[in-house]
C-alpha cells in the first residue's frame, strides 16, 4: 500500500458507505424487484441516486411520499416495514473492527462523517449499527454531515462548503476518505487532503507505519 503523508492533518472525514459501513447495492435491487418495483436497477446506484431515491437523499422528499412513490411503482400496498426493510437491505454492516478504529483515530485527530444518506436508512439501520458495541454514532464523530439534511449531496460542492462552515474546520487539514473517484475529484478542487479507498481496503492501514 503507498504511503500517505500525514504532515498537518488535523481532521479526518470519512465516507460511509465502502468505506465505514460495508454495503451490497445488489441486496437492495433484489429486495425492491422481489416487492414488485420496477426501474430499481436503474433508478439505484452504488455512489449516486437518481428519481425518489435522490430525492429522498437530498431531503428534497419525505419518507412518507418516498415510500407512497414505492408503493405507486410497485403497484402493491406494500407496509412502510416491507420498503425500509428492502430499503435497508443496501447495507451490510460496519465491522467492529471499524468501530475500534475510529475510537483509536479519535485520540489523535477531529474526525468527521459526511454522507449522501437518507433519513430511512439513518435512523434506522445506521445508528443501530453504530451502537452495537455499546456506544452511540455520536461518539465516534466531532460532527456528521448528511445530504438530506443539507438537501445536497456529494460531489457536488455545495456540501463541502456546508461542511467546512458547519464545523469551522480548513480543507487543507482535512483528509477525506471517500470510495467514488468524482466525489475524491470534487474534494481535490475544493482543497481538501483525500485518499480514495479501494474495494476491500481498510482506511485504518493509511495509519500504519510500513
Amino acid at each position: 500500500m503507498e504511503s500517505c503523508d500525514l504532515t498537518g492533518v488535523r481532521n479526518l472525514l470519512f465516507d460511509l458507505g465502502g468505506v465505514i459501513m460495508d454495503i451490497r447495492r445488489e441486496n437492495c435491487v433484489k429486495a425492491l424487484t422481489d416487492l414488485g418495483m420496477k426501474g430499481a436497477d436503474e433508478l439505484l446506484g452504488l455512489y449516486r441516486q437518481s428519481g425518489p431515491f435522490l430525492l429522498l437523499e437530498e431531503g428534497k422528499m419525505s419518507a412518507p411520499d418516498f415510500r407512497n412513490e414505492i408503493r405507486r411503482r410497485a403497484k402493491t400496498p406494500l407496509t412502510d416495514a416491507q420498503i425500509d426493510a428492502a430499503f435497508n437491505a443496501f447495507l451490510i454492516g460496519i465491522p467492529i473492527e471499524r468501530l475500534h478504529a475510529l475510537e483509536s483515530l479519535k485520540t489523535s485527530y477531529r474526525i468527521y462523517m459526511l454522507s449522501n444518506t437518507n433519513s430511512i436508512m439513518f435512523e434506522s439501520k445506521i445508528r443501530d449499527e453504530f451502537a452495537k458495541d455499546g456506544k452511540s454514532l455520536e461518539d465516534y464523530f466531532d460532527g456528521v454531515c448528511l445530504s438530506y439534511e443539507e438537501h445536497c449531496a456529494k460531489p457536488d460542492s455545495l456540501i463541502f462548503e456546508r461542511l467546512t462552515a458547519k464545523f469551522g474546520i480548513l480543507p487543507e487539514e482535512t483528509l477525506f476518505f471517500d470510495d467514488s473517484q468524482a466525489n475524491i475529484d470534487a474534494a481535490k478542487q475544493m482543497n481538501f487532503r483525500t485518499w480514495l479507498v479501494a474495494p476491500n481496503a481498510e482506511f485504518i492501514d493509511v495509519f500504519k507505519k510500513p
